[in-house]
């Protein structure tokens, strides 16, 4: 009988040990790993805001590129203008998070159910001998399944879409997550987000292809097929941060000359 509690006590002291060994190893890879993944990502952000400006990254060194071409600035949602980054600022989904640096969203403005919104978003600009060529803005809604977020460019007249696409998403792969289809991205180059001389933002998804010989079709996108919730959030989410509870603001300044 002692030797069999000998053995059981054994058997959870080694088990214990291996638990504690194991630990000990996964904490130390998280740590070391961490500037490597903190790095990915940031690779990652400046790709997707390089691939939505339709500036060719293939076989260069992004980052680079990336501090070659583009401008970062951060505005303030409610005035339009620029302003310091934030202290504590780390990126706008955290901030979105942080009861300092964002606010709620009443229900009925909150078409993208995103529910808060940063006070402050950086923007990405892309200038050509001083003058503005291009801007990239962050947007994020809800589809289906997640919160999808991505880029949204515009041409200097601040109205024509250069490119559009989403770096993270849960959409259903094959349905929703077609969002990541080549073919529907190239439907948004040269889209208009606003009717002339209004700044209510008219871009959206349709069922259906879209008659491009019919009035009206520069501010349509075909919907993505047999995912109409996935489809009614990116208009959503487009129609909020291009509106004047997003973006809309500040692109009217930056239309005058004020930002």
């Amino acid at each position: 009988m002692a030797a069999n509690n000998d053995s059981i006590g054994r058997t959870i002291t080694v088990t214990v040990l291996l638990c504690v060994v194991c630990s000990v190893i996964v904490s130390t890879a998280a740590v070391l790993l961490k500037p490597m993944q903190l790095a990915n990502k940031e690779l990652d952000r400046q790709t997707n805001i390089l691939a939505a400006a339709k500036i060719d990254y293939q076989g260069q060194d992004v980052q680079k590129l990336f501090a070659e071409k583009i401008i970062t600035k951060y505005v303030s949602l409610k005035t339009g203008e620029y302003v310091d980054k934030p202290v504590g600022y780390k990126d706008s989904k955290r901030a979105a998070k942080e009861p300092s640096l964002s606010s709620p969203l009443p229900r009925k403005i909150d078409i993208a159910s995103i529910k808060r919104t940063a006070n402050v978003m950086p923007v990405y600009l892309v200038n050509q001998a001083g003058q503005l060529e291009k801007v990239i803005l962050p947007v994020h809604g809800y589809g289906l399944w997640s919160t999808l977020y991505g880029f949204l460019a515009l041409e200097k007249d601040l109205n024509t879409v250069v490119g559009f696409g989403f770096y993270a998403h849960g959409e259903t792969p094959g349905l929703g997550g077609e969002v990541d289809n080549p073919k529907w991205k190239a439907l948004w180059p040269g889209k208009k987000v606003y009717a002339q001389g209004s700044m209510e933002p008219m871009l959206g998804l349709v069922k259906g292809a879209v008659d491009h010989s019919a009035a009206g079709s520069e501010f349509k996108i075909d919907a993505l097929s047999g995912a109409t919730l996935t489809s009614n959030g990116v208009t959503n989410l487009v129609k909020f941060w291009m509106g004047e509870n997003g973006f809309a603001t500040y692109l009217t300044k930056l239309k005058a000359g004020e930002s």
